[in-house]
């Protein structure tokens, strides 16, 4: 992790960060495109990752008693690490400018300064306007999108599985002792662009108490005594068993995991840390084959109590269903097989699943003051920049076709159809393509829940406005631009 952030800094203004930025490739005008085809992109198979070796009893014919050799799946995996950390590495470099540029004024609703400028990297010899300018067709044909607005992969697609940033591993390790750390991989992107850790807690109960955290990271050790007070004993609850490891593809009691000592598992707040997010990463489980999968991007817990589908592409109908289902599928990647021989672990739709559920609709979203009661700016409030950029987000910028209401999602799905702007590809192990419809996610709180899209990939909320003004083709110019991300920074 140092080292991506050593040598992010090395690069530091090689990235054209939006209008005004230094970099040649801001310099090139918007009515005269450079019609060359760009560089060629790296289009890329996945690291290594080598099949667990069997032991030496059991079954050999893949039967449910077939074992592993731990020691030489420790020590093949740990082999393979440095070449999957610098694989990765060297996407980011080259897909984004990681430098840590915090706002000398904006924070997120727990203190953390909010990172700015626009992070990905442009094709050489083309300006963000001179991108614009061209047509989905003109952009695939020139191989001209951005890479930082293709499919992002998992630190080691091959291999997947859930992956922790390393202040979540610490602070559960001191308060309880259990270490979600893998032999094999390490978190890939810097802290610095990560949310708030940890997050704050808001409670639709309990608006008057503000953050029910007390600035700690809500853990089995510490639950009890922060919210006993607070909670009633269903909620209380659920909140124990969102807080409760249980055993994970990774992280469990036999030999085929990538912890260097038998797991209790993990825990559904390890990703959605203090019922937020964490940007925890992992594969989606219902997809194949490997290449396939999409990275997740630990969603937000906050208002899900206003939501109607859950899961980025899944369409689960409730929240108890979402949790259910985490448990019984996405912990194992969706392989019940595995599932049984790791040790799963089926909840009670009645006693348990549904304490879980009724805790994490009391998640509340932070305050946003400059809000009234139906999701508008008050206008006495608000600066001229917020109220230009308001009326951008319901007009010319489109956002509110999707992002409408009070929670500022429509809680439906929608296909992007990204694939109008380039040729299907492999990169890093990911297979860049028709991704189908897509979950509307809320927009509130919007500055609290870095990195953006449903695989992180858009690393700032200005990265996301020259997204979106490139594919809905909204040529936006760049006082619009500062107009919308000011409202966006409101909610």
């Amino acid at each position: 992790m140092n080292r991506i952030v050593k040598l992010s800094g090395l690069l530091c203004g090689l990235c054209a960060c939006g209008e005004g930025g230094t970099s040649d490739q801001t310099r090139v005008t918007a009515d005269k495109p450079n019609l060359e085809p760009a560089a060629p992109q790296a289009y890329t198979e996945g690291p290594p990752n080598s099949p667990p070796p069997p032991a030496s009893c059991g079954d050999m014919n893949g039967g449910g008693d077939q074992h592993v050799d731990f020691e030489a799946l420790r020590a093949a995996k740990i082999e393979e690490k440095p070449i999957a950390e610098e694989r990765q590495l060297a996407l980011l470099e080259a897909r984004y400018d990681l430098s840590d540029l915090p706002s000398a004024e904006l924070t997120s609703s727990g203190g953390k300064a909010v990172q700015v400028g626009v992070r990905a990297r442009l094709p050489d010899g083309y300006s963000w306007d001179s991108l614009s300018a061209l047509t989905p067709t003109e952009i695939r044909d020139l191989d001209a999108f951005p890479q930082g607005f293709m499919a992002l992969p998992h630190p080691k697609h091959p291999e997947g599985g859930m992956l922790f940033p390393k202040p979540q591993i610490d602070e559960v390790l001191r308060q309880t002792g259990r270490d979600l750390t893998r032999f094999d991989l390490e978190f890939d992107l810097p802290q610095h662009l990560l949310p708030d850790f940890p997050s704050p807690i808001f409670l639709t109960t309990h608006r008057d108490l503000g953050d029910v955290s007390q600035g700690q990271l809500v853990t089995t050790d510490n639950y009890y005594d922060l919210f006993k007070c607070i909670l009633n004993p269903k909620q209380l609850d659920g909140l124990r068993l969102l807080l409760t490891p249980f055993p994970q593809q990774q992280f469990n009691n036999i030999d085929d995991r990538r912890s260097d000592r038998p797991s209790l598992g993990v825990a559904c707040f390890d990703c959605h840390a203090n019922g937020h997010t964490n940007a925890a990463t992992h594969l989606v489980g219902d997809i194949r084959p490997q290449e396939l999968r999409n990275r997740i991007d630990t969603p937000s817990l906050r208002g899900v109590n206003a939501q109607k589908i859950f899961g980025s592409q899944r369409a689960l109908s409730s929240v108890e269903d979402f949790t259910e289902f985490e448990q019984r599928a996405a912990y194992f990647d969706g392989d019940p097989v595995l599932a049984t021989k790791k040790g799963v672990n089926p909840l009670d739709r009645g006693l348990q699943v549904q304490h879980m559920a009724e805790f994490q609709r009391l998640l509340d979203f932070p305050p946003a003051p400059k809000l009234d009661p139906s999701g508008r700016l008050e206008a006495a409030m608000a600066s001229p920049a917020e109220l230009r950029g308001e009326a951008l987000f319901v007009g010319k910028a489109r956002c509110g076709e999707c992002h409408n209401g009070v929670q500022f999602t429509d809680s439906t799905m929608h296909d992007l159809a990204l694939e109008r702007f380039y040729t299907p590809r492999l990169i890093n192990g990911v297979q860049a393509r028709a991704e189908g419809p897509i979950k509307t996610l809320t927009l509130r709180g919007l500055k609290d829940s870095p990195p953006y899209f449903h695989d992180g990939r858009l690393l700032t909320i200005e990265d996301t406005i020259e997204f979106f003004n490139l594919i809905l083709q909204l040529d936006l110019n760049a006082e619009e631009k500062s107009d919308l991300l000011a409202f966006l920074q409101v909610l």
